[in-house]
Order: C-alpha cells, then sequence, then structure tokens
C-alpha cells in the first residue's frame, strides 16, 4: 500500500473542511497537519475555518424536517417571485 504523504492545497483545504465535520480519516488529518506545518497559506485557512465554525457553529442548527415549506407554501413562494421578477 502506497500513501503519499504529500498533498497539494487544494486537497489540504478539502481534508480541511471535512475534519472540521468530524469526516476526516486519521491518515487525512496526519497529511493535513504535515502539510499545514510547512504552508503558511494552508495554516491561515485553517485556523480561519476553525475560527469561523466557532463563531457560526452555534447559530447553525441540524435541520430535523420539522421547519420545511409545505408543497403549497412552496408554490405560492414560487408565484410571488416569478409575479416581482416580471415587474
Amino acid at each position: 500500500m502506497s500513501t503519499n504523504i504529500k498533498i497539494s492545497c487544494d486537497k489540504a483545504t478539502q481534508i480541511c473542511n471535512k475534519s472540521q465535520y468530524g469526516e476526516a480519516t486519521i491518515l487525512e488529518k496526519i497529511k493535513l497537519n504535515i502539510h499545514t506545518f510547512l504552508c503558511n497559506r494552508c495554516k491561515t485557512y485553517s485556523k480561519q475555518n476553525s475560527l469561523i465554525t466557532k463563531l457560526l457553529g452555534k447559530y447553525l442548527k441540524p435541520c430535523d424536517g420539522s421547519n420545511h415549506l409545505s408543497l403549497q407554501e412552496k408554490q405560492e413562494l414560487e408565484t410571488k417571485l416569478k409575479e416581482r421578477l416580471k415587474t
């Protein structure tokens, strides 16, 4: 099994995002740590991403489906939007 430790900045940001939501594997986290140790831009991105998640995380609530619009409400909204766009 070949494991390439070197990753691109694009891949590092993808892993960083996955890591924020607990979806990154241990190997991905190791690769990210090595990359952010060597890359100041990705280190800054990772810090900013963590800060934004901490600041806004308390306002984000998981969707349980109970507060969705009904089909009728969606259709009414669509009709109103179409009317507004015509004028």
